[in-house]
């Protein structure tokens, strides 16, 4: 049961990444810039990237979790 809730939180995180890739951006390295600026577009196209991959990696979670269940 728990690897289950952990692929829905991991899919929900990937979700998020895929939708908005710059909702962390200002935490993780907006910090660093000084004054105004936005990501670049390699940033958000590697956030969408590690978005699909972390979307695959939490499907594996619950095909795991249903797996151990049977």
């Amino acid at each position: 049961m728990f690897l289950i809730i952990m692929g829905v939180l991991i899919i929900a995180l990937g979700i998020l990444s895929i939708k908005k890739p710059t909702w962390g951006w200002h935490i993780n390295e907006g910090w660093k810039v000084k004054g105004e600026s936005e990501p670049s577009d390699a940033y958000i196209d590697s956030m969408k990237f590690s978005g699909t991959i972390t979307v695959f990696v939490g499907s594996f979670f619950i095909i795991g979790g249903i797996l151990s269940l049977l």
